[in-house]
C-alpha cells in the first residue's frame, strides 16, 4: 500500500530547507565581512600620536610646571602652522574601537592638576586655535581648596561650576587625577601601590579614591571620567583593573616617548607625554616632541 506525501507538509520540509540554507550563508557572508574588515584594520599603520602635558598656564615666571599664555599661544600657533589637528579622547577612543580615522597629524593636549587658569587662559586660546584638550582634576583641590580662595589666574583650582563650564566649551574633556593620591604622604608615590601592602587593601583603597571623584563629578557636573592621569607618572600593575573597572578608557603616563594608536583599544593605556616646561622656548620644546615622527 503507498502513503500519500502531503502537499502541505512538502511545502513544509522545502521552507525549512531553504531557511536553513539562508542562514548558513548569511552566517557566511557576515563571518567573511568581519574576517575582511579586521584583515583590513589589521593592514592599517599604527598613526603616530605626541601627547603635550601642560600644567599651569599664568603670568609668573616661567618654570617646569608654568608656561605663560604667550608660550602657550606660541605653542599652539605652532603646531597649526605645521598642520597638526588636536584630536579628542572620545576620537582616540572610537578609533581604536574600530570607528572613525583620526587626522594624519594628530597631536593630544593635556593639562594637569586642575589650575582655574586652564579656563580663564588656556581655553580662549584652545578656542582661537580650534584646538581641544583634557583636563585632569584633583577632586579635593576642587573640593577644598578652589571654594576657599577662587578665581585667581596664578594659583586658584577649578570649582565645580568652573568644570561644567569647561565641559559646556565643547573643548574640553574632564580626566581624572585622583580625589586625594596626589601627594607622597604616608610613604606612598602617587596612586601607587605600597610594598608593604596587600593587593586587597591596595584596590579598597584605590577604588574608593577614584570612585568619590567619580561620584562627585557625576552629582557636580553630570560627567563621568573615561581618562585617568597617573599622580607623577608613577604607575602600579595592580592600579589598571582597577580603573577599568571604574570606565577609564585612557590612563596618562609622563614617559616622553611618541604613542603608536592602533585599532586596538588597550594601546590607549599607559599613553606617553611630553611635560611643557616653561623653560624651553617653542621651538627647542616642539623640536623635541617632534623628533621621533619619522
Amino acid at each position: 500500500m503507498y502513503k500519500c506525501l502531503s502537499v502541505s507538509r512538502l511545502l513544509y520540509k522545502l521552507l525549512v530547507a531553504l531557511l536553513i540554507i539562508f542562514l548558513f550563508a548569511i552566517f557566511f557572508i557576515a563571518k567573511t565581512m568581519i574576517f575582511t574588515v579586521s584583515a583590513r584594520k589589521s593592514d592599517e599603520k599604527p598613526v603616530p600620536l605626541p601627547v603635550i602635558m601642560y600644567h599651569s598656564v599664568c603670568e609668573k615666571p616661567p618654570s617646569t610646571y608654568t608656561i605663560t599664555p604667550k608660550q602657550l599661544q606660541c605653542d599652539l600657533a605652532w603646531l597649526k602652522n605645521n598642520g597638526y589637528t588636536s584630536v579628542s579622547a572620545r576620537q582616540l577612543i572610537d578609533y581604536t574601537q574600530g570607528m572613525g580615522e583620526l587626522p594624519e597629524k594628530a597631536v593630544f593636549i593635556t593639562f594637569d592638576d586642575g589650575f582655574y587658569n586652564n579656563l580663564s587662559l588656556a581655553l580662549p586660546l584652545l578656542d582661537k586655535y580650534d584646538m581641544c584638550a583634557v583636563v585632569s582634576i584633583v577632586g579635593r583641590y576642587t573640593d577644598d581648596y578652589a571654594p576657599a580662595d577662587p578665581h585667581a589666574d596664578n594659583y586658584s583650582y577649578l570649582t565645580w561650576n568652573d568644570i561644567t563650564k569647561l565641559t559646556a566649551s565643547g573643548r574640553i574633556e574632564i580626566g581624572s587625577h585622583t580625589y586625594d593620591m596626589h601627594s607622597n604622604k604616608d610613604e606612598r608615590q602617587g596612586c601607587a601601590k605600597l610594598p608593604s601592602e596587600s593587593v586587597e587593601k591596595y584596590t579598597e583603597i584605590f577604588s574608593a579614591d577614584i570612585g568619590l571623584l567619580k561620584t562627585e563629578l557625576i552629582r557636580n557636573c553630570g560627567i563621568a571620567p573615561a581618562i585617568f592621569a597617573y599622580p607623577f607618572g608613577v604607575i602600579s600593575r595592580e592600579s589598571l583593573p582597577v580603573l577599568r573597572d571604574s570606565g577609564i578608557l585612557i590612563t596618562l603616563t609622563c614617559r616622553e616617548k611618541i604613542n603608536l594608536i592602533t585599532r586596538n583599544p588597550d594601546c590607549l593605556y599607559g599613553i606617553s607625554r611630553y611635560n611643557r616646561s616653561g623653560l624651553f622656548t617653542t621651538e627647542e620644546y616642539m623640536e623635541n616632541l617632534t623628533k621621533n615622527m619619522a
